[in-house]
Parts: structure tokens; sequence; C-alpha cells
């Protein structure tokens, strides 16, 4: 295994057919969808008709990038989907959604690796939860955002403000079926939550976070498992 910068996916070998780099499919890989309809906003709920998934998200958030990448060597697509929540072009709420799916239908079933945070301090839980028989894996964490990041240059090309701030972020990670995999990065701007707190990441340890720091932990962990509650593996 492979980790890549933020600790935001991993990448197997070929007999794993797994959610590819993020940083790659935003770089080198990037094309358009066709005329089929495969996702939808509506209002804070996101719809994906392939596979048939729906959620509740915890904001409203748009829609500002979207692509497509095949990988042969996996047997493999992903499509992939930025979406935000901002405020005077400066982000404030931030989700990644990715899409694997298998294109060879001779190849062994989909895996996934097991979600790892950047940093064991700064992780504030990690479990999974089991729904319509499928297992869906989750974590939350600190991070920082980098507006220099790879994965982040479709925003800044689109005139969107990333500030360098600390970020409180959820991963979701399951087996959609043999031949579907799903992952979901949602991030959160820490100086979003309605409340002074700080920026200096030592504050934020799990072991010692208190004060506004906690309630603002608090109020996105609650957050977080609210949206996978809300996970539906069906469109309306």
């Amino acid at each position: 295994m492979k980790p890549i910068q933020a600790g935001w996916t991993e990448r197997g070998n070929m007999k794993r057919i797994l959610i590819p780099l993020i940083t790659v499919i935003f770089v080198f890989y990037s094309q358009t969808f066709g005329a089929e309809k495969l996702l939808d906003i509506k209002g804070n709920q996101l719809i994906s008709y392939k596979p048939a998934l729906q959620l509740v998200l915890p904001s409203e958030l748009r829609l500002v990038h979207s692509l497509s990448a095949d990988y042969p060597r996996e047997s493999s697509k992903t499509r992939a989907y930025l979406l935000i929540k901002e405020q005077k072009k400066q982000v404030e709420d931030l989700l990644i959604l990715q899409i694997a799916e298998k294109t060879n239908p001779e190849t062994e079933p989909m895996t996934v690796p097991p979600l790892k945070p950047s940093s064991e301090e700064r992780m504030y839980s990690k479990g999974q939860v089991k729904k319509e028989e499928r297992q869906i894996h989750y974590l939350s964490q600190l991070m920082i955002w980098n507006p220099e990041a790879t994965t982040l240059k479709p925003l800044i090309e689109k005139g969107f403000v990333v500030p360098s701030h600390l970020a409180l972020q959820g991963q979701i990670l399951f087996l959609y079926d043999t031949d579907h995999a799903v992952l979901l990065w949602y991030s959160r701007d820490v100086q979003t939550f309605g409340m002074k707190v700080s920026e200096r990441d030592d504050l934020w340890k799990k072991r010692s976070v208190s004060g506004n720091e906690k309630k603002a932990v608090d109020a996105f962990q609650k957050s977080l498992l609210t949206m996978i509650e809300s996970i539906q593996f069906k469109s309306p």
C-alpha cells in the first residue's frame, strides 16, 4: 500500500480493484461523462443513479467539477465529483465523491483498503455500521486544507479561495456490491462553526481537545453520523 498526501486514499495492487488515487484522476484522466444522467444534487440531497444510492448532505452543497477516468490495468473506471459550500467565493465545506466500477466481469470482486487516519492523535472516531447487508466504514479527523494541492486545482481555476485553515474531515467508504465501491471525503473549515476556535493543531489532539474545539468536533461527528444514517441504497 502507498499512502498519498493528507491520508485521503490509498491504492492497492493489480489483483485489487480499488478506488484510484484522486490526485492522479484530477490531473491526467479528465473526460466527459456522456449523455447518461448519473448524479443529481437536489437541495441537500445527493442522488446517484448508477449505482442506485441517495444520502442527505450536511449542508446544501453545489457540484462544481466532475470527471471520469478509465484504469485498464485494474479493469475499472472511476467517476469523481467535487462539491462545495462557499461564502463570497471562499470555500467553507468540501465534499469529494468517488464511485469506482469494475469493467471486466472476469476479474475478481472489487475490494477496498481499510481507512487510515493521517495522525492517530488527531483522529476522533473510527468504526463501521451495517446497513442493508453492507458494511460502511468511517473515520473523522483533523486536517489542514492545502490550496496548492493538486486535488483542489479545479476549485482554484474556477476562482474559488481555499483557505489554509484547519478543517475537520470525515471519510466514508463501502462496497456497494462486487462491482462498485463508494468513497466520500467531507471536510469543513473549523472557523465556520459559529464560535471562536484555535488554529493551533496541538489544541485539537484527541486526548486533550476541550472548550469550543471539542464542541466543534462533537458537532462535526454528529453531522457525519447523520449523513451515514441517511444512506439509502436506492434512487427515488
